[in-house]
């Protein structure tokens, strides 16, 4: 940090191509983090060179997203189009300079001539061009007077160099394509090789963080960099992506999952977006927690995304109030409490928050407790409801099961109690115990919500290969593209068909109905709940499932 006269300045520069993943937050915490505790600056720049692929939608969510984490990008907001001009004139002075072609030979060709890794690559015929023909050619690219593929601007380097990314790279190619931002100005747009380093000279930046497998292209941004810019350069630096067990952080497959329908858009609660993250109830500090705790490393390994729950989950306890919300609901009729009558009880809010207080609840004749706690016929130590046995319900009475009603098919439909009136806060017998204790909901004041149960996506620890960082080339040119649509196939085959269970007519209580969309609870037993950002209302009462209580994470460690 002691380069640039100890100025650090550094930037955010994802490409409007989708939403923002899990991966992305780790940079956006490292590069606004790494300027906060330096006292620097942190740019936010789109790099929107692929017009074919990004939209303005892209470029909105993207900016919640900064936001929503905690970062400010103040008035440092940049294109990579802010600079299509200046970076037309860089590939003009490398043509002058003679350190620059017109090459038409086609994508295809281009990757067979480039070698391997251990076979140099072959000279494009069209390379020894003059100065005056590739000033030329790349003009008339630049008039529109050649179709998409027909032709490329390529660095003049050298095709026998051990790294791939030097061997004459495309740096220019022709895209009749309107962009989001400067239309149809232009039909040739930069690569991201060429534009993404020249971009940071001219913002004055001074650390280029990026994961590592840009660590091959480290040579080539220097090269541009030391070919084009005088003064203080940029230097790249590189760390570790993030790779999550049971995610996916593949832009490209993650855009496959939206486009084909296989979840319900960008911000789906499934999804590793941070807009999905969002509106499952995730919380910016909880995500900022998980960054900090992973930290920075040079080697790529796998987090366990037990870690990332570990951290809501800590963030949630403090924060979110208590509530009751039976899911599976089974009428229990309290056969010795007067009919007609109901009363309040009270009930702490978060005994985790000394200043959450109480609020009261409702208790009745007739109530609702989960199916699954009551068993006809139940195994040895089973704690919760069965004929003759008593259990306590949370913040009320104990009560012993009588006899059951069930329907036509044996199923049972009523549970019949008797209670304590001594058992409950305060009364004589309120000590009294029992080794079962249940959440409820008085059937005088339930309302009915709607519950969704999110699991993971993918079941596999590591359903695919979560290398993002492909060669620019390959990402650039569609036909390439079509090359993996094989390894998408696999992929899109592991995808868990239960991922999503919708629970209709749950019981819960009367306060849930005013609950503000993004409102976080802990549902009693049952985990942490959110109020759906975008279906929940008054009238539809929407709840997503944000994460189980139990803590793997934690247990592992407390070993």
């Amino acid at each position: 940090m002691n380069k640039n006269g100890g100025r650090v300045h550094t930037r955010f520069p994802p490409e409007p191509n989708g939403y923002l993943h899990i991966g992305h937050a780790k940079s956006i915490c490292l590069n606004f983090g790494t300027a906060e505790e330096f006292g620097g600056l942190c740019n936010l720049r789109f790099d929107d060179t692929n017009p074919s692929k990004e939209e303005t939608e892209f470029v909105e969510s993207i900016k919640e997203d900064v936001r929503w984490l905690g970062f400010t990008w103040e008035d440092r907001l940049f294109y990579a189009s802010d600079y299509f001009d200046q970076l037309y004139e860089f590939a003009v002075q490398l043509i002058k300079q003679g350190k620059a072609y017109v090459c038409d030979l086609t994508a295809e060709q281009i990757r067979e001539y480039r070698g391997t890794l251990t076979k140099p690559g072959k000279e494009s015929p069209y390379r020894n061009r003059s100065i005056e023909e590739n000033l030329d050619l790349f003009t008339r690219m630049k008039n529109g007077e050649f179709s998409d593929g027909a032709k490329v601007l390529r660095a003049k380097i050298d095709m026998a160099s051990p790294n791939l990314n030097m061997r004459d790279p495309v740096i220019y190619r022709i895209m009749h394509e309107r962009h989001h931002r400067t239309g149809d100005k232009w039909c040739i747009y930069p690569m991201y090789d060429f534009a993404h380093p020249l971009s940071d000279a001219l913002e004055n930046i001074t650390h280029s963080i990026c994961t590592l497998e840009f660590e091959d292209h480290r040579p080539l941004y220097d090269w541009f960099v030391d070919n084009l810019i005088t003064g203080d350069k940029p230097r790249q630096y590189e760390f570790a992506r993030l790779n999550l067990t049971k995610t996916i952080t593949s832009k490209r497959k993650l855009r496959r999952l939206v486009e084909e329908g296989y979840v319900q858009g960008w911000d789906d609660p499934r999804m590793p977006t941070i807009a999905g993250y969002r509106r499952r109830g995730y919380t910016p500090e909880a995500i900022r927690d998980f960054c900090n705790r992973i930290g920075v490393a040079k080697a790529n390994s796998t987090v366990d995304i037990a870690l990332l729950e570990h951290c809501l989950r800590e963030d949630l306890n403090l924060k979110a109030p208590r509530v009751m919300a039976v899911l599976d609901p089974v009428k229990v009729v309290i056969t010795n409490y007067p009919e007609g009558q109901i009363e309040k009880l009270e009930a702490e809010n978060n005994p985790q928050d000394p200043e959450a207080g109480y609020r009261q609840v409702t208790f009745s004749r007739t109530l609702f407790i989960e199916r699954e706690d009551f068993m006809e016929n139940p195994p040895k130590k089973y704690f919760r409801l069965s004929p003759g046995k008593e259990v306590r319900l949370k913040h009320a009475y104990i009560i012993k099961c009588e006899h059951v009603v069930k329907d036509e098919e044996g199923r049972v439909i009523e549970i019949h109690c008797t209670y304590d009136p001594d058992t409950k806060s305060g009364g004589p017998a309120a000590g009294r115990k029992v080794k079962g204790t249940l959440h409820w909901v008085s059937e005088a004041e339930a309302i009915d919500a709607e519950v969704r149960l999110y699991d993971y996506l993918f079941l596999d620890d590591e359903p695919q290969d979560n290398q993002d960082g492909e060669d620019e080339l390959e990402d650039r040119f569609e036909d390439e593209l079509n090359e993996k649509n094989e390894e998408v196939d696999d992929f899109l085959s592991k995808i868990n068909p239960h991922s999503l269970k919708v629970l209709k007519n749950c019981k819960v209580e009367p306060l849930l109905k005013n609950a503000l969309p993004g409102s976080k609870f802990q549902f009693l037993r049952q985990g942490y709940f959110c109020a759906d950002l975008k279906d929940h209302s008054s009238q539809t009462p929407v709840f997503n499932r944000i994460v189980g209580l139990k803590d793997s994470w934690a247990k592992a460690n407390r070993k």
